[in-house]
């Protein structure tokens, strides 16, 4: 393609590519809510209707730049203690055979030591003790497993005196029995108990949901979990709280405790602008440094001028 010397010529070219570079604002990818807080002190349902009706919800953090970044908000108001947040956990006990007949809601915690009590929000399995007691533990952990034959309503106990985790128990009193203990009344507590080792534990069936929430639905994948006890009591639903003076620190409360509680929006997306480099078919940089645009250029009809790899006719005046 020719151009006569300083003069000005017209170019009607069909373009193979655009080269496009985004310049302007520096997009965070760790950054995706920004933080209100509310000093009126609400129950979390509360809290949870005014953020969703003022902005977008409870404030939901996934990752450590959001937590400092809440903590920031909170503290910059001269608050230091807890604030609700949307975390809530489902406090729903089942046992592992599913029987939900009458005495399913039999509970035996050993309330001498505050049962259960959720440490480190990391306990949804029971154990039973020597005495007759309950705990939730760490499902994780090792324990000998009581398991039944027979049937639901006439079970035969036994005692696998081999310590398992709770989910490995689970599968050996399944392929070797029926399935782990279910305890319906005090009458079968005390039958269970006496098979407990001296001076140990076992596991029983029951077991609840291990997964955490978010008020605006979001997936759980960050956590900053205290390792403090939370009490359960026999509440059905825990709802979430960051400690601020445990640097911003997660745990549970009954929901209908009034805080002060934090909401999040969603920022709106940032304007970029754009570079946009033209190459002609053999492959000559058009309007470049050397021969800078005189006119601005434009689209052939009903092209977008944002596509790739597209053809469009581009007229320009270009000084040589």
């Amino acid at each position: 393609m020719k151009y006569k010397k300083k003069t000005f010529c017209q170019l009607q070219v069909k373009l193979l590519t655009i080269q496009t570079l985004l310049t302007g604002w520096k997009i965070s990818t760790s950054l995706q809510h920004q933080y209100h807080y509310v000093s009126d002190s609400k129950n979390w349902t509360e809290a949870q209707t005014f953020c969703r009706e003022t902005y977008t919800d409870l404030a939901t953090i996934e990752n450590t730049e959001e937590m400092k970044q809440l903590i920031n908000t909170v503290s910059s108001a001269g608050y230091n203690s807890d604030v609700w947040v949307g975390l809530y956990s489902k406090v729903e006990w089942k046992w592992s055979d599913g029987y939900t007949g009458s005495g399913a809601e039999f509970r035996s915690w050993e309330t001498s030591d505050d049962e259960p009590d959720f440490v480190s929000a990391n306990q949804f399995c029971v154990i039973i003790g020597g005495g007759g007691g309950w705990w939730d533990d760490d499902c994780s952990l090792k324990y000998p497993l009581i398991c039944y034959r027979g049937t639901q309503l006439e079970p035969e106990y036994v005692l696998v005196n081999e310590a398992m985790n709770w989910s490995s128990a689970q599968r050996h009193c399944r392929e070797n029995f029926i399935d782990l203990v279910t305890v319906r009344n005090d009458t079968e507590n005390t039958e269970i108990q006496n098979l407990v080792p001296s001076g140990n534990w076992a596991w029983t069936g029951l077991s609840r949901d291990p997964n955490f929430y978010w008020s605006d639905q979001s997936n759980f994948s960050f956590s900053n979990l205290d390792n403090t006890a939370n009490l359960i009591g026999s509440m059905r639903i825990i709802c979430g709280v960051a400690a601020l003076h445990r640097s911003g620190k997660w745990r549970f409360l009954p929901c209908e405790r009034r805080l002060p509680f934090v909401c999040h929006s969603i920022p709106p997306p940032p304007v970029k602008r754009q570079v946009v480099k033209l190459k002609d078919e053999g492959g000559g940089l058009l309007c470049g440094s050397e021969r800078p645009c005189c006119e601005s250029w434009h689209p052939e009809k009903g092209k977008s001028p944002t596509s790739i790899l597209k053809h469009f006719k581009w007229s320009h005046s270009c000084a040589q």
